[in-house]
Parts: C-alpha cells; sequence; structure tokens
C-alpha cells in the first residue's frame, strides 16, 4: 500500500496531508487559499494521486506560511509514501500546453532536491495568492520529497495559464516517476542500489 498520512503542527499552521500514489486523482483540499487549493487540486487529478490537505495557518499574517509549509507537508507525504523507491519509474516529463501557453516539467525523485526554475507572472496576484509564492511551493515540495525538479514555461501571456500550465505539467510528469514499471520488479531504479543521495 504506497500511500502515508503526515500531520505537521507548527505556531504557524496545523496540516493534515494524506497521498495514495496508486489512486484514481480525488481530492479534498483546503488551504484558506482558493487558488492554491485550485492548484493542489490540479496534481491529484492529473498525476492520479490521491490527495486530502487540510490547513489552518496564520492568514492573517500573510499567504507564506500556509504556501511553504504545504508543499513541504505534500512533499513529506509523498516521500513516505514512495518508500524505498523499488519498482518505480524515478523519472518525469510533460509538456503541458494550456491556450496560448506552453509549460515543460521534467523531475527525477532522486533524493537530491533541487529546482530550476524559468517562470515568471506579470501579475501580483492570482485570485488572493500572491504569485511570488508559486515558485516558493516548488521549491519546497522538491525540498521535502527529494525531487530534482526543472519547470520552464515556454511562452505565454495569460498569468492564469502559466500557472496551471506549470502545475499539470508538474502532476503528469510526478504520474510517471511514482508509476510502477512491472520490468524493474521490485528493483530500485539506481546502479547504486538506492536512491536518497
Amino acid at each position: 500500500m504506497r500511500s502515508a498520512t503526515i500531520s505537521r503542527h507548527t505556531a504557524e499552521t496545523r496540516i493534515e496531508v494524506a497521498v495514495d500514489l496508486d489512486g484514481t486523482g480525488r481530492y479534498d483540499v483546503a488551504t484558506g487559499i482558493g487558488f492554491l487549493d485550485h492548484m493542489v487540486e490540479q496534481v491529484a487529478k492529473h498525476s492520479l494521486i490521491d490527495i486530502t490537505m487540510k490547513v489552518e495557518g496564520d492568514l492573517h499574517v500573510d499567504q507564506h506560511h500556509t504556501t511553504e509549509d504545504s508543499a513541504l507537508a505534500l512533499g513529506q507525504a509523498l516521500l513516505k509514501a514512495l518508500g524505498d523507491k523499488a519498482g518505480i519509474g524515478r523519472y518525469g516529463h510533460a509538456y503541458s500546453p494550456m491556450d496560448e501557453t506552453l509549460a515543460r516539467v521534467a523531475l527525477d525523485l532522486s533524493g537530491r532536491s533541487y529546482l530550476v526554475w524559468r517562470a515568471g507572472f506579470t501579475q501580483a496576484k492570482l485570485g488572493e495568492w500572491d504569485t511570488e509564492l508559486i515558485e516558493h511551493w516548488f521549491h519546497s515540495i522538491a525540498q521535502t520529497a527529494g525531487i530534482t525538479l526543472h519547470v520552464e514555461v515556454l511562452y505565454g501571456t495569460n498569468n492564469h495559464h502559466v500557472c496551471e500550465a506549470i502545475y499539470k505539467g508538474f502532476a503528469r510528469a510526478l504520474r510517471q516517476a511514482v508509476e510502477k514499471d512491472r520490468r524493474k520488479g521490485e528493483a530500485v531504479p539506481s546502479t547504486k542500489g538506492q536512491l536518497g543521495g
């Protein structure tokens, strides 16, 4: 059973996250930030990973802690559900078009956290969510899940489309990486015999 539950409680946020890597893309997400909810739902729907996420954050301060900690907790849950990563695809990539926008996402569940970010936004907010926090969300999930993650927007003008193309591309790449490859059996996809550094 490749599933995990994480409870992350700090003075700034209280978070409960559950994932099932072999799900159907079901989601139940409530972070207190509508656009962030929408993006995490996209991750679930297009990765086929079931995600439940409940966040109580200090939104009276700003959105930073809620954004960061939700990604940290989701990354922890993904890492826990992957276990020793035996038999997984490990790598994933996707081109994600949305109207005039095209995003490219490539990732490796190597255990080594790294983010290359070649994307940007021309407005300060999407809904009520600060767009400067979007890169930070991806940095945070890469950090705790141990993902080498490359995100690039090849072109696009509509900020909503740019953000959604990135998240959908991430989801599709993640689906490839976490899925079991029958040809690998239970072998860990590394000549080192382990993934994690």
